[in-house]
């Protein structure tokens, strides 16, 4: 396994905590290690948003002040690099910089990078960008321009050189080559992509589940990520969904830590909290490869109406093989203690259906990173 996430006190019990919030799940403890494992919270927001520099709408500024005042943790703007003059990319960065106040909202800058004939990655956590695959040449190619065969594995290798660079995919299956519209069936894998990759796109106009599933299976590990990719200047007020990040405290720092950790989950519902734990440790965790898990799953919306009630959670393993279906019972809530055999699984994650998605429609609303099993 790639990833050494392992959380202290693995086989001692899982205690969650109410403490200030509504949900139990805000915070997640492991107790009774010598050395307590981190609480974690939950800071909800949005990864994937334009503004008027690239082809979106508005300025920075105006982005970041309604992501706040429509109670958003956390919003990153990611206008597409190829159509960002310096001075753009430079405002960008202070409006960031201005609006990121530590305890209260992040503001992130990133960019959507393109891969001609492929599909985009978004980048994060570097003020820096690589190359442009559009119209500028390599020197390193001697001065060729790149294409999406000789872009790949060179973009994975220079966001894992890249100083703090975070990699997220970016609409899966929206288009390209049968081959490779889902950047090359994920193959090119190695330790330091892998940790150059933290996240997915699962959910960005439509389900992308089955990409997920491929990526994980290819051996990347990751979250995923439900995105707005706004457009049209509605930055966190026009969406449902949310990407939520656990992360210690509200500063970059922290959820830039939980992106490259693959530590949170995609969910339609703005509000919809979910704790999972394999064994005692938080979704994004790799294990050491136990004979059998237990899962503790807690489930919750705030907002207790009937169009949210909790229909299905599902506990899916390789392959997108579900190993556990189970029916809520009509309630906002839902708890669940499962033990699990091992049976060669290298992961299991957690998907949630509800009354009501971003579409209106009852069907599957949310879904988890996994807990790898270190098999």
């Amino acid at each position: 396994m790639f990833r050494g996430r392992l959380i202290s006190g693995l086989s001692l019990a899982l205690v969650i905590a109410m403490l200030s919030a509504p949900f139990c799940g805000a915070t997640v403890r492991t107790v009774g290690a010598e050395d307590a494992a981190p609480v974690y919270n939950l800071y909800f927001g949005d990864l994937h948003s334009h503004t008027s520099y690239s082809d979106g709408e508005g300025t920075p500024d105006e982005a970041f002040e309604a992501a706040r005042a429509a109670g958003a943790d956390f919003m990153a703007i990611t206008d597409h690099h190829y159509l960002l003059l310096e001075w753009e990319w430079n405002d960008i960065l202070r409006s960031a910089d201005e609006h990121d106040i530590e305890g209260e909202f992040v503001a992130m800058a990133g960019y959507e990078y393109f891969i001609p004939g492929i599909n985009e990655i978004n980048i994060y956590g570097t003020r820096n960008m690589p190359p442009d695959a559009v119209s500028k040449p390599y020197p390193h190619f001697e001065g060729e321009r790149m294409t999406g065969d000789s872009l790949f594995p060179w973009i994975y290798d220079w966001i894992a050189d890249e100083p703090g660079a975070i990699g997220q995919w970016n609409h899966p299956l929206s288009y390209g080559c049968p081959v490779c519209w889902d950047y090359y069936q994920f193959d090119f894998c190695n330790e330091e992509r892998d940790l150059a990759m933290g996240m997915i796109e699962c959910y960005n106009w439509g389900d992308r589940e089955s990409s997920y599933i491929k990526a994980l299976d290819a051996g990347w590990h990751m979250m995923p990520t439900a995105t707005s990719d706004d457009h049209y200047g509605e930055w966190i007020s026009g969406y449902e969904v949310r990407t939520v990040l656990l992360a210690q405290s509200l500063t970059r720092e922290d959820l830039y830590d939980a992106m490259r950790q693959g530590r949170g989950y995609a969910t339609q519902d703005s509000n919809l909290e979910i704790c999972f734990t394999l064994n005692g440790a938080v979704m994004g965790s790799v294990l050491n490869g136990e004979s059998s898990f237990t899962a503790d799953i807690h489930i919750e919306d705030p907002d207790r109406v009937a169009s949210d009630a909790i229909t299905w959670v599902e506990i899916v393993s390789d392959g997108g093989q579900v190993v556990k279906n189970m029916t809520g019972d009509g309630s906002c809530i839902f708890d669940s203690t499962v033990t699990l055999d091992s049976d060669g699984s290298t992961y299991y994650y957690i998907r949630v259906s509800t009354q009501s998605n971003e579409l209106g429609l009852p069907g599957v609303t949310a879904w988890t990173a996994p807990v790898w099993t270190g098999a």
